[in-house]
């Protein structure tokens, strides 16, 4: 029926429940797609009538509270700019004063706040019909009966977002894993409010140390074990190449820091053989050109491959290749112009610190070779991307160790006068995770993680003395098992900026806040809906009297933040708070799903048999664990994680 998909319907729904309509509304709130911004119009209504202040300020004053504290909506008094000497006895009036309403228990003063909990006489219905009308468009922020997004005011925005961004034949690191998992996420988070977002994947694949890759296939590569193993053999070269450039390497950094020129280490050795083989990929030359071009193929089809075990997808493999040589001249010659690119011992360079800020120091764009450089090539790649995209905002997710480059960046196009484009662009950083090696062995490559990772949560499942028969498929269930963990572990439950230690105990534990416990829930909750056999015509008459006592009653008040937790997690660029609200929702819903039948005795089932419940509130447990998967689900498909089948 769709009953709550308009305004209107809404209002005929709370007639039904007993509250008055019209229905206030409030600019700031999105009643489409919020149930509790129905709460919040009507507490500051309400609020505002009986302290005689204004109503958008009474809005603003409602605050979403923590369920733990036992509480849906506090009242902050303070931002009433109400002039109260004593905030604490305005509370305790407004309490005497606040009538009676269906939505809402009696209001709980607390200092200068005062707490609201919703009413579960009317909750059960309220929230429930906002999930099932909307299924898997719940949390979404898309107005239901208008195409557009309801924050753009008429037309999608979009959104770039770079993330993986890996190096050709080098380590796929424990930053790299975390920067495609969180990119993805981020993305999701952008189209689940509306925006169209174009996934971009900016490769490493130019510059010195594909010059140094080069060097090191004339001295060690195989063609025969580059058909046998592409991957591998490239990053062995690499390895063998890099340990042999080690001296040179040494000599040069003690150079410099003795305060001697480095010019004449690096005319020699394996360094003048990689500056030439950059050079001469550069230049176009066939041989440099066409082996550059191999093993970026290579690689696209091999991470192309691997991504999609962890369902990630990417509209573009990008790459410092990819930036025209026309768009790193005119970087170069508006640099010129602005007084700010100046020539250094044979090199270009930005000295930052004469044009501000100093912290961020000199830099060389172009060096003594003529090889460009990876912050010059990223400057010329945000103009293209610019012209290309006419995004409205685009979102590099990279290591917090990247933060001074980014900066460096978007100074530079400051100082070229692309102020717009400079507040277009973002950094989203994150911690570091440590203990990859440590806990799953030496890997090197993305699809190394991957295969570890579910071959010991496989071990584990064999192993365990617990064999939980929802999700217990030793093969299959290791695959998204493995994968879900790896997943949640690198999403995290703190901030992104934090960083943390992986660890594989997490891979089979299902308790507490794991990818396993999240999946044993989602299959859980599928048995149980199974198990009641009911057809989905009889859900549409459930009584809803048996959904308001606990523990139901906690599930359906959880399960109503939902939207307002994606958008928080969208606005704060911070997947984890998903993470984090999916793990408090399967607590409470493991207090509804514990069965403690299996440790009554015999006579203990006899009698307790005629105290079963009923086939009508069985029937209402039904929709309320249909509805509790769905949220599961749709804040799962956010972070990635795909429910097991």
């Amino acid at each position: 029926m769709m009953a709550t998909c308009s305004v209107s319907g809404i209002e005929a729904l709370l007639g039904e429940i007993g509250v008055g309509t019209p229905m206030p509304r409030f600019t700031q709130s999105d009643i489409l797609r919020k149930p509790v911004d129905v709460y919040r119009n009507y507490l500051a209504r309400t609020t505002s009538e009986v302290l005689s202040c204004n109503a958008d300020l009474a809005y603003e004053a409602v605050q979403s509270a923590n369920i733990k504290d036992n509480s849906d909506l506090t009242l902050v008094l303070p931002k009433l700019k109400l002039r109260s000497d004593k905030q604490k006895d305005l509370a305790r009036e407004l309490f005497a004063k606040f009538p009676s309403t269906p939505l809402f228990q009696l209001p709980i003063p607390d200092g200068v706040h005062l707490r609201f909990i919703f009413s579960t006489v009317t909750l059960p219905r309220l929230v429930l019909s906002y999930i099932g009308d909307r299924l898997d468009q719940y949390g979404r922020g898309s107005l239901l009966d208008s195409p557009l997004p309801s924050h753009t005011g008429g037309s999608a925005k979009k959104v770039v977002i770079e993330f993986s961004s890996p190096n050709l034949a080098t380590e796929f690191n424990s930053n790299h894993l975390r920067s495609t998992i969180l990119g993805a996420q981020i993305a999701n988070l952008y189209e689940n409010e509306g925006w169209n977002v174009v996934r971009m994947n900016y490769l490493g694949d130019w510059g010195k140390e594909v010059g140094l890759l080069g060097v090191g296939w004339k001295r060690f590569g195989s063609e025969e074990e580059f058909q046998r193993n592409p991957m591998s053999h490239l990053f062995d070269i690499y390895e063998k190449i890099s340990e042999e450039f080690k001296p040179e390497k040494e000599a040069s950094r003690k150079a410099r820091d003795e305060g001697r020129d480095t010019a004449e280490i690096e005319k020699q050795g394996i360094f003048a053989e990689r500056d030439i083989f950059s050079k001469r990929m550069e230049d176009g030359e066939p041989e440099e050109t066409g082996f550059w071009k191999q093993i970026r193929d290579t690689s696209i089809a091999y991470y192309t491959e691997s991504y999609e075990r962890l369902k990630v997808k990417f509209d573009e493999f990008s790459g410092e290749s990819q930036v025209s040589p026309e768009s790193i001249a005119e970087v170069e010659s508006v640099l010129k112009a602005k007084g700010v690119y100046e020539e250094s011992d044979g090199s270009w360079i930005i000295d930052y610190s004469k044009h501000g800020p100093r912290s961020l120091g000199v830099s060389v764009l172009r060096g003594r070779t003529g090889s460009t450089s990876y912050l010059l090539r990223d400057i010329a790649a945000a103009l293209e991307r610019s012209r290309k995209y006419s995004f409205d905002k685009m979102i590099y997710v990279v290591t917090a160790e990247q933060d001074v480059h980014f900066q460096k960046v978007f100074q530079a196009l400051r100082y070229m006068g692309h102020d717009d484009l400079a507040a277009q662009l973002e950094h989203v950083n994150f911690g570091k995770a440590q203990g990859l090696s440590q806990q799953l062995g030496k890997v090197h490559l993305l699809g190394d993680i991957l295969e570890r990772a579910i071959k010991n949560t496989h071990d584990s499942l064999e192993s365990s003395e617990y064999k939980y028969a929802e999700i217990y498929r030793a093969d299959e269930s290791a695959k998204v098992i493995g994968i879900t963990s790896l997943i949640s572990q690198f999403c995290g439950l703190s901030k992104r900026h934090t960083g943390f230690t992986f660890n594989t105990k997490n891979f089979t534990s299902f308790e507490g806040e794991t990818g396993p416990n999240l999946q044993l829930c989602y299959a859980r909750l599928c048995a149980k809906i199974d198990e009641s056999n009911f057809d989905e015509s009889a859900l549409a008459d459930v009584d809803y009297a048996y959904l308001q006592e606990d523990p139901w009653t906690e599930v359906i008040r959880f399960l109503a933040q939902y939207p307002d937790v994606t958008e928080v997690a969208f606005r704060s660029h911070e997947p984890s708070i998903v993470l984090a609200f999916l793990f408090r929702l399967v607590e409470e819903l493991e207090n509804c799903l514990e069965d403690d039948t299996d440790d009554e005795t015999g006579e203990d089932k006899e009698e307790n048999a005629n105290t079963e419940d009923p086939p009508e509130a069985i029937l209402a447990q039904t929709l309320l664990y249909k509805h509790a998967r769905q949220v599961l689900k749709n804040g799962m498909r956010i972070l990635g994680i795909n429910p097991i089948s």
